[in-house]
């Protein structure tokens, strides 16, 4: 029996990238997943403009795209959505401009399946990744951004090193989906942030990978408005959240 996917892909407001977007990703992983029973899901978050239509004709179109509704918005709103109770052995997601190059895709599912990780992260900035069009300010935000998790969640006496959390190239197996995955409050973008520490901080296994990125010049990411919500995260998880989590854990098991 096939392992089922769904691949995830978030959007809000769409209507010039989506079409084209969608189309390329079924062609590359109609050739490149053939071991997987998959399904793509757009989760959208509330478009204004043509996106819900365009969506429509892609699910027309093939059979294997499904489209999801959401009234409210926020990156990690529709992965939890998407994910939870869904029914499938591995969930991953992806930015909508694609790009990570897809080529990685088969590998990072692979270490699901075959290395039984339970979540797997594509990385810009870990040694053998190559990143195009990248402005520096962005490149040196990520980079800071990491420093300020490693050294303020420790794990044992060791720092918790991993190397990118904000890259939109993520995969995680049905256990963590069903066990972790209702305790990850953030509806934002500190969503995968929380995910990924959560995840160590309760011994699941977590695997980086390098992938090549090549920038979206259009990306409507508000660094002053995120790197404040992330803040707040990072305060809330540091000051009794983890805790609570291992305990509600433990308590299930």
């Amino acid at each position: 029996m096939k392992t089922s996917l769904q691949i995830v892909i978030p959007v809000l407001n769409e209507e010039l990238s989506l079409f084209n977007s969608i189309n390329k990703l079924h062609e590359s992983i109609s050739s490149s997943l053939t071991n997987y029973d998959w399904k793509i899901n757009i989760v959208d978050n509330g478009s204004t403009d043509k996106t819900a239509e365009i969506s429509k004709e892609l699910v027309n179109r093939f059979t294997e795209v499904v489209y999801t509704r959401l009234e409210l918005r926020g990156r990690g709103r529709a992965l939890r959505t998407a994910w939870l109770d869904s029914g499938f052995d591995i969930h991953c997601y992806m930015d909508v401009d694609l790009s990570t190059d897809l080529s990685v895709l088969p590998s990072m599912l692979d270490s699901i399946r075959d290395e039984s990780c339970d979540l797997v992260i594509g990385s810009r900035l870990k040694k053998g990744s190559k990143v195009i069009g990248r402005p520096l300010n962005r490149e040196l935000i990520s980079r800071i951004y990491s420093f300020i998790m490693r050294i303020v969640f420790i794990q044992g006496f060791r720092p918790l090193y991993i190397s990118d959390y904000q890259c939109g190239f993520k995969a995680i197996n049905s256990k963590l989906a069903d066990q972790l995955l209702p305790f990850v409050k953030d509806n934002g973008w500190f969503f995968d942030s929380e995910l990924i520490v959560l995840s160590i901080k309760n011994q699941y296994k977590v695997k980086e990978i390098p992938v090549r990125w090549v920038d979206d010049p259009d990306t409507r990411v508000k660094i002053i408005k995120t790197a404040i919500e992330d803040l707040k995260g990072i305060a809330r998880l540091k000051f009794g959240y983890i805790k609570e989590v291992k305990n509600l854990l433990s308590q299930r098991n």
